[in-house]
């Protein structure tokens, strides 16, 4: 059994986590018990006992996505722009992320909120790109949100003399902070396009900009163009996090190398992504069957599950499941400082942990992932299946421990072709109190003639130690990101939703 050179002990860190997220004595005495498997691992894993302990949790109320009236989903009235003969059409919009202060609340830029979201054309697939839109602080309406347009101009890759984004095709999901001198930096994800002949495989690159934004009037926010457009890191060697030269000709492997996150810690800057594990870290391949951490619980069921998985369809692509949740310091002008080991990994698992989010709330570190039932490898879970997992530590370079025992913070299972069908929850903090705002997008691209995929309903999810609860009747206005926090549920997390 091999483990990579990051693994170290950790049990001190451990009790003290465990201790102060209120588990006491007794849950520590019931997670080291002599029958579980030990690992050394210096980072958490999704394991697959977890992942079968999840399958267990869901259905009950606080961990279930809120249900929500297909009758009343309206598109977001400004999401319009051209197709490709240049007539007018409602765009999709997914993936979207708020303007953010570094605490990861949202951000007041001249008494607007604004977002950041992936939208286009409903009937072309690449037409992927970032757009921004604003709304009077305050306002919570879906109409709104106004358009401000596209970030980028097409030629502005080509000005920024960056040898990756010369060959951007697609710009990916990102995040964006409010800097300490009031400028608009965005951080994205450049996607470039699959073209062998050429020697371009779809490398997904972190990547920033400083965004120019202006007010002409007291009713507009306008684009100026972009500044310090820039590439900052694409995987590099493959040892930390794998990349993409590494998953050519490897049938089945999802690569992933996106997302980026930025967050800032006792005066350093940093950028949480989804990417998948390196050589020496955890890599993927037929030698991750024989490793029992990967499978969690104790060896019973590492013995058992085993067995099951190497008679299962999903043996091939548990192999190379090598997802993780990776992490780099920046220097002050956002170029690569550091390289360090992953937070999160889940090999054995699923090869796609995504849209990275991590923020300090009440004195805690808070991280949460999103997941398809569809690409994780345990037969129990269903392709139907859409997950936030969370996880909280006393440190942003953890360990983390899984939020409700398992990681699970949010499920849904609908079919994937219901208008209310939502996906890349974002938890967003408020400032105060305990509830954060969970945003996601509703509706697949393409699936409906009049239904656009659009800002969900926003809703409130209460965070208290290492446990979380959906907040009962605490579903907002499509699109909303921010609450007054006196108006928190009291309700506790240990008591809600009970089934």
């Amino acid at each position: 059994m091999k483990f990579n050179k990051w693994f170290s002990k950790a049990a001190t860190a451990t009790v003290a986590t465990t201790l102060l997220l209120g588990g006491g004595v007794q849950a520590f005495a019931e997670e080291n018990d002599a029958s579980d498997l030990k690992t050394d691992n210096a980072f958490t894993q999704i394991t697959r006992n977890d992942m079968l302990n999840i399958f267990k949790q869901q259905g009950k109320e606080k961990y279930e996505v809120p249900s929500f009236d297909a009758s009343t989903i309206k598109n977001i009235p400004s999401a319009m722009g051209r197709d490709s003969s240049g007539k007018l059409i409602d765009f999709d919009v997914w993936d979207s992320w708020p303007l953010q202060n570094a605490d990861g609340t949202v951000a007041n830029y001249k008494g607007y909120n604004i977002v950041f979201g992936l939208a286009g054309d409903p009937k072309r697939g690449e037409d992927t790109f970032i757009y921004l839109f604003y709304q009077k602080a305050g306002n919570t309406s879906l109409s709104g949100w106004k358009k401000a347009g596209r970030v980028f101009k097409d030629n502005d890759k080509l000005l920024a003399n960056d040898p990756i984004l010369k060959n951007q095709s697609e710009e990916w999901s990102g995040s964006a902070t409010l800097t300490s001198d009031g400028q608009v930096r965005l951080f994205y994800t450049s996607r470039q396009p699959y073209d062998p002949n050429n020697n371009l495989y779809g490398k997904q690159t972190l990547s920033t900009a400083q965004i120019n934004v202006s007010q002409p009037d007291d009713k507009t926010l306008k684009i100026d163009g972009v500044e310090d457009l820039k590439s900052i890191y694409d995987g590099g060697d493959g040892k930390i996090y794998q990349n993409v030269q590494q998953s050519v000709g490897v049938d089945m492997d999802n690569h992933t190398f996106r997302d980026p996150h930025y967050v800032e810690d006792q005066g350093h800057k940093y950028i949480i992504f989804e990417a998948n594990t390196g050589t020496e870290t955890g890599y993927q391949g037929e030698d991750s069957i024989q490793n029992p951490a990967y499978y969690g619980g104790n060896k019973k069921f590492f013995t058992e599950e085993q067995q099951n998985l190497l008679q299962s369809p999903k043996k091939k692509g548990a192999e190379l499941a090598n997802g993780a949740l990776g992490i780099v310091e920046l220097n002050d002008d956002y170029t690569l400082k550091n390289v360090m080991p992953p937070l999160i990994a889940s090999n054995l698992v699923t090869d796609e942990i995504e849209r990275a989010n991590v923020f300090k709330m009440n004195g805690l570190w808070y991280l949460f992932t999103s997941t398809r039932g569809s690409k994780v490898t345990v037969d129990a879970i269903g392709d139907d299946d859409i997950y936030m997992l969370g996880y909280v530590s006393t440190s942003l370079t953890g360990p983390y421990k899984p939020l409700n025992g398992t990681g699970l913070v949010l499920h849904q299972d609908l079919d994937r072709d219901d208008v209310t069908w939502t996906y890349a929850h974002f938890a967003i903090p408020q400032g105060k109190g305990n509830n954060v705002v969970v945003s996601s997008y509703m509706t697949n691209r393409g699936l409906f003639p009049d239904h656009k995929s659009t800002f969900a309903p926003s809703f409130l999810l209460n965070i208290k130690g290492s446990k979380t609860s959906v907040v009962k009747n605490g579903i907002l206005e499509q699109g909303q990101i921010t609450v007054d926090p006196t108006n928190d549920k009291k309700e506790s997390p240990n008591e809600y939703g009970k089934k």
